[in-house]
This record gives C-alpha cells, structure tokens and sequence, in this order.
C-alpha cells in the first residue's frame, strides 16, 4: 500500500509540473468562460463531444440580446446519456472482460474496471476537464475549471452553460463535464484488457493516472476543443476562432464520439503495455479459455445498450443528428455481428458466441466515429467492414504482432477505430448518403456532393490516426518505465499462478 501511495502521489506531481509551463502561458484568466470542443461537427454531426461555455457574443449584442437558456430536453437527454456510458463500464465493460478471463482472474479485472473509472473520474473532476476543455493552446487546454471552479456563475446566480452544434443552444455546463467524465473513464478502464491475469493492481492505479494525464487530455483537447458556433460571429473573426480550437480540430478531422479518443487511444496503450508487461506464464502452451461466456454476453449485451449513450449523447442535443447517431450505432453493430458469424464460419466451420459478442463490440466500435457523420447506407458498410476487420485483427493480425494482448484491446478497438476513423472520410460524403461537415460557421452551411472531396477528408483522417498513434505510443512507453521504476509491473510467478483474486484482493469469485 505504501508503494502504490507513493506512486500514486508521483504520477500527480508529474501531472500538475509536466503541465504547469504551458497553462502559464496559453490559459484564459480564470475569469473567462471556457470555450468549447469537437470536431467541425453540428448543426452538426460532424464531430464529437463538443462544449464548452458558449462563447460570448459582442458586447453590443449581449446587451440586447438575452443569454440563451438550457433546453430541458437536451438537459434531461445529456443526464440519461451519460448514465447510460456509466451502464457501458460498469457493470458492462467489466462482465464482458470478466468472463473472458480465467475464473482466478475473475475479481482482479472487475477490480481494475470498477476501481480505474472511480479514480480517472475524480481525476477528472480536479483537473482532468479543465486542461481538456477550456481555451489553451493547440495541444492542451488550462486551469480554468480546476476543482470544478466556475461552473457556477455568482454573479447571475445560476449555472454556468456550455455550447452545443447549434448556435444559440446551450446546455448546463456541468451536465457536459459528467458525460465527459465518462468517456475518459471508459477509455481508460478499456486498457486493463491487454494486460490482464497477471499486472499488479498498483501499477494499474500509477499508470492509469499518468498516461490519463499526458495521453488522454491532450488527445481529448486537440480533437474535440474548439470555441463553439456562437464564437463564429461574422467572417472576420472565424479564422481567429478556429486558431484557438485544437490541434487535430483545426485539421478538420470528424470524429463524432471517440473513435481516436477513446479507441485508438487506448488500443495503442494497451498494445504497448501487452509488450512490456510480457506474456502470461504458459501463453500459447497451456489452455487459456473464457472461463464463463454467458458473463460476457451480458457484458457485450450491457455495452450495445449503454453505447446508445456514448454515441447519441455526442451529439449533445436532444435533436435529428442525436436520432442519426442512435440508428447508425443499431445498425451497424448488427452488421458487424453478422460479419464476425460470417467470416468465423469460413474461417472455422463454425460461429461462437464469443464471436458474436465479440463483433457487437467490433460494430460499436467501428460506428463511434462516424455515428453523426454518416448516412444509414454507410453505417451498415462501416459495420460490415469493421467486423471482417476486427475478426483479423484478433487473429492474423495478432499472431503477426506477437504480443499477448490477453482480450484482444488492440485487435478490436484499434483496428475497428482505425476503421471507422478512416471511413468516416468515405460516406460523410453527401454523394454517398452523409451530411457532409459545417464548412462555414458564420453561416452554418453544409458542403454539397460537388464541394466534398473523399481524398482530401480521407488524408485529414489519417492524420489524425497517426497523430494519436504516435501520442498514445511514446506516452505508453514512458508511463510504463516509470511505473516499473517505481512499483513494478509484473506479479510475481507464484502468484500469477495462484491467481490474482486471491493474491492480490484476498478474496475469490466462486466458492467451490
């Protein structure tokens, strides 16, 4: 206890003194309202998570205009949303990575799940959303909303409000920071799948905390921090607007609710923790079988319902891109687990129930980033796609690797980002059934079949996949050494084979 104490206070000086010389010199004062996120998304599906305070008009107009006012619709929509994301984690995410490990193992992954969600959404509470989501630079945001602060305005009395894809419609600013909450909450108890049965749960903590702090907040701010539609004033101040959003937003990359967020992100992280944390004792030697796939169809179960949160609560409002983005996460998931029985049986003679389980997750995972993006046609093509996909990526492409990524993390969330993330490119084609992106903020216009070009979007995608590759990846090595300096990563050999339910919680899943 002592050791993960120690570490756990490491990873928090190194967040507040890796991050103070840039809040210094990019952080609004704390007096300003914090801008707002996403990619060119709204009216708009074009991006993902997006808000932030709606950003204020010119005085003269402020002073005959009255503020906008929450929607309770869209309040009470963000509220249900992000319950839902919770639903997605826990109990989903943990059943679903509880049944696929040994029954030794079984408690030492819920753990993991349960106990890194609780702890990144405290992180995220402190200051996790602040250097996320208010105005910094193009890497990281500031200190604006450390402790929440701000979030109620004194002055009016009331709460502070963030802005959606629609100018003019806001929401209260603290049901975004809760939904936010849970995206990183998620993406961060996703990791633990790479390297269960047989990490210290210490090291899990240390890291989790480190690699939230300097892969994921960057990552969050660079794709989904902008100032917000209201900011797109008139022509002469847009450019300026977009100068201040970050780094992977003024690309132009669309990412509706995370599929380099929260996927790629963390598929490249656990990737690189299967490596260093090395192969299981016995891995390709000894049977290694779920040991209950009814615990993993509820969890996969849990995760397409909760999803429905994670990918129209994106949409931030309670309208048609909302509706848009829960349709498409229906329809593709289906597709994708007809893929996965489809190619399992050509490749096998057989469909599992793993397999489908596992290509409901590989179809959820596919549409996250297009799930407003796309037309109903191309949702079924990206679920498709993603399944054969993913179905690779945990099998050829896994023994091409090398690593033993113990529940496939890489092989479906990074192949099925990856996917969905360049696809995304392809059918937000309005020529192919998508609605295009927001090309003009001051107007709010939408590019046409004859303006939109699938190359061009296609390279702005990419871009924003390697970017979050080359991230999450040297951040993953440096979290992983220091942890390894500092509390080790590996359990012992007796433990491991005893089992880390009893060896490291002192307690078993099953009486026998």
């Amino acid at each position: 206890m002592k050791k993960l104490i120690t570490g756990l206070f490491l990873g928090l000086s190194l967040t507040f003194g890796g991050f103070t010389a840039m809040a210094q010199t990019a952080a609004p004062a704390a007096t300003e309202a914090p801008a707002a996120v996403a990619a060119p998304a709204a009216p708009a599906a074009d991006a993902a998570p997006a808000a932030a305070p709606a950003a204020a008009a010119p005085a003269a107009a402020a002073e005959a205009a009255p503020a906008p006012v929450p929607n309770k619709g869209d309040t009470a929509w963000m509220m249900v949303a992000t319950l839902l994301v919770i639903l997605m984690t826990v109990p989903g995410l943990a059943l679903f990575y509880g049944g696929l490990v040994r029954s030794k193992n079984m408690l030492s992954v819920l753990m993991q799940v349960m106990v890194t969600f609780s702890m990144i959404s405290v992180l995220w509470f402190v200051y996790g959303y602040s250097l996320a989501f208010t105005e910094g630079n193009a890497f990281i945001g500031g200190f604006d909303r450390l402790f929440m602060s701000g979030v109620w305005d004194n002055a009016a009395g009331t709460f502070a409000n963030a802005a959606t894809f629609s100018k003019g419609v806001v929401i209260p600013e603290i049901s975004f920071a809760a939904f936010q909450a849970t995206f990183a909450g998620i993406t961060c108890a996703l990791i633990v799948g790479a390297f269960a049965e047989r990490i210290k749960f210490s090291a899990v903590l240390l890291f989790m905390v480190i690699w939230f702090t300097f892969s994921y907040l960057p990552i969050a701010h660079m794709v989904w921090f902008w100032m917000g539609p209201d900011a797109y004033s008139s022509a002469e101040v847009a450019a300026e607007m977009t100068g201040k959003a970050g780094l992977i937003w003024q690309h132009g990359a669309l990412d509706f609710a995370g599929g380099t967020v929260v996927h790629i992100n963390a598929a490249v992280a656990g990737l690189v923790g299967a490596y260093m944390v090395g192969k299981r004792i016995g891995y390709g030697k000894e049977a290694m079988a779920p040991h209950s796939l009814t615990l993993t169809m509820v969890g996969a179960s849990l995760l397409w319902v909760g999803w429905f949160g994670f990918n129209a609560g994106s949409a931030l409002e309670a309208n048609g891109f909302a509706a848009l983005a829960f349709i498409n996460t229906f329809a593709a998931t289906a597709a994708a687990v007809l893929a996965w029985c489809v190619g399992e049986a050509m490749h096998k003679g057989k469909a599992s129930m793993l397999g489908a389980a596992s290509g409901a997750v590989a179809g959820l995972v596919a549409i996250t980033p297009a799930a407003g993006n796309v037309g109903i046609g191309g949702a079924l093509v990206i679920g498709l796609v993603g399944g054969f996909a993913c179905l690779w990526g945990v099998t050829g492409l896994k023994r091409m690797l090398g690593a033993d990524d113990t529940l496939d993390v890489f092989g479906v969330h990074g192949v099925g980002g990856i996917v969905g993330a360049l696809l995304t490119g392809v059918f937000n084609s309005p020529a192919l059934g998508g609605p295009g992106y927001v090309a003009d903020w001051v107007t709010a216009t939408m590019v046409t079949s004859a303006d939109y070009s699938i190359a061009s979007q296609l390279w702005i995608q990419l871009k924003g996949v390697l970017i979050t590759i080359a991230w999450s990846g040297v951040v993953s090595v440096v979290a992983f050494k220091i942890v390894d300096m500092v509390v080790g990563l590996r359990v012992s050999e007796e433990d491991e084979r005893e089992g880390l339910d009893i060896r490291s919680h002192g307690e078993t899943a099953y009486n026998r």
